[in-house]
């Protein structure tokens, strides 16, 4: 196979993610091409200096190195082996990047489909949020050979502060990120319960949050999330359905090792709740109000609160 130097990168899905990634590569002076379903964020995807292309075929005839950020295995599937997908324009010698949250089956089964088109996957789930995607802040898990990680080490450099090479396997990087989200979503439910119980007893909002911040109780994602409910900000920079999603995908692969899981499952519950009630395309901190509908209890409308660490 012959390797190309990395040098210009397709993103495939510029949501809130994608679009932060784009937009840090364009930064870095990086050639960029993009493409969505949706014009409106293609148009501003092209105002920071990234190209459009009509499909992930054209795109990808384009690039050495493909990322896609989209919603799930679904959509990777159809984004890299469908009609126009990646696999029918791609360059021979170019690299994948999967960098949504999917199910470990799905990069293992991909890999060599896209070998046998002389493409090279890397299984590389990130995480951080749309902030840290823009500022070249996110941490990676990653599992590929060690000779693709090194060709695109300028690459994951620009995208990247952490990386964490889990193994060569693929599928291994998307277990691990499971587990990350796990933690993620039962972390988000229990701080969510606990803040709502605290208003229920009378607690003043900003000062509960001060206490449980500097506290044993705290958490990073009480810390992150917390303040969006005192401001009463729900617009979306992870939204709710996301985690829900990811945590059926953890139970799925849990129940496959006879695992129970009984937090997760809990957890999870919560979610389908909230999402039921409507509150799916929401910002996840909208788990909050879910718990604030079913106990009668009142959210602040919105505190001016002092600059926090991870606000």
């Amino acid at each position: 196979m012959t390797e190309r130097n990395i040098e210009t990168v397709g993103v495939i899905g510029i949501g809130a993610m994608g679009m932060g990634v784009a937009k840090r590569l364009c930064a870095q002076g990086w050639t960029v091409w993009v493409r969505d379903i949706r014009t409106e964020a293609e148009d501003e995807a092209r105002g920071a200096g990234a190209h459009v292309a009509a499909s992930p075929a054209e795109l990808a005839a384009h690039c050495d190195a493909v990322i896609t950020l989209v919603v799930d295995d679904v959509q990777t599937e159809a984004v890299v082996f469908g009609s126009d997908g990646v696999t029918s324009g791609a360059r021979p010698g170019s690299v994948l990047l999967a960098t949504s949250t999917l199910p470990p089956g799905w990069a293992a089964g991909a890999a060599p489909r896209l070998r046998q088109r002389a493409i090279e996957l890397i299984d590389a789930p990130c995480s951080g949020g749309p902030a840290k995607a823009h500022s070249g802040e996110m941490s990676m898990m990653l599992a590929a050979s060690a000779a693709v990680l090194q060709r695109c080490e300028p690459l994951l450099n620009a995208i990247s502060s952490k990386r964490f090479v889990v193994s060569e396997k693929h599928g291994d990087a998307a277990k691990a990120k499971l587990v990350n989200n796990m933690l993620a979503g039962i972390n988000l439910v229990a701080a969510c319960e606990a803040f709502v119980l605290g208003l229920k007893l009378g607690l003043e909002a900003q000062q509960l949050f001060d206490l449980v911040q500097a506290s044993s109780g705290g958490s990073w994602i009480f810390s992150d999330r917390m303040p969006r409910v005192l401001r009463n900000d729900y617009a979306a920079r992870a939204r709710l359905d996301i985690l829900k999603k990811d945590l059926s995908l953890l139970l799925d692969v849990a129940k496959e090792q006879g695992y129970s899981a009984p937090l997760a499952q809990a957890a999870h519950a919560i979610f389908v709740r909230a999402s039921e009630m409507g509150l799916g395309e929401l910002d996840d901190a909208a788990v909050a109000k879910g718990y604030a509908g079913w106990e009668g209890v009142g959210l602040p409308a919105s505190l001016r609160m002092a600059p926090t660490r991870h606000a």
